[in-house]
């Protein structure tokens, strides 16, 4: 993966958020059965926290705690979301920059965010592909959850992308 391959991981999730933008906010939040995260937003926030967590915190060293408490998550709307999904994008091009000729070597340490003193070997590489996997499986769920809403999403397949 290459920033210009990003652009494309960018890209789709455009498509998905300005989908998301027509939703009645009811159904953006509205809660449903049979997913890891029950709403739209909930599954957005957690996609951000992900990259927040493994890149930002992990990598980069820029936070303790990259989870969105459940207080701070009922208040986000659509927009600061894309404001979250702009940091994301930040952290994804600083690990590119930081880590341009050492992608694959493992960084060893705790995972800040857990309580646990497990030490764990991951490289760069390996997270940024985790959280790019991570959202896109969370963004099939987001799909799934919209058509049992009646929606028809658009294509928020990579295929999809420009090149």
């Amino acid at each position: 993966m290459n920033q210009n391959e990003y652009e494309w991981v960018k890209q789709t999730r455009e498509v998905l958020l300005n989908f998301c933008s027509e939703l009645d906010q009811n159904d953006f939040t509205r809660q449903m059965d049979g997913f890891g995260f029950q709403s739209v937003r909930e599954a957005l926030v957690h996609i951000a926290d992900c990259y927040n967590g493994w890149l930002g915190s992990f990598i980069l060293l820029k936070t303790k705690n990259p989870k969105t408490s459940k207080e701070d998550l009922l208040q986000l709307g659509l927009d600061d979301i894309k404001v979250r999904f702009e940091y994301v994008d930040s952290l994804v091009n600083e690990v590119f920059e930081v880590f341009t000729d050492h992608m694959n070597e493992p960084v060893q340490k705790k995972i800040p965010w857990r309580q646990e003193g497990e030490m764990v070997s991951l490289t760069p590489g390996k997270l940024l592909t985790h959280t790019i996997t991570h959202e896109f499986h969370h963004k099939g769920q987001i799909v799934a959850m919209l058509r049992q809403m009646g929606y028809e999403p658009p294509n928020t397949d990579v295929l999809g992308t420009k090149d």
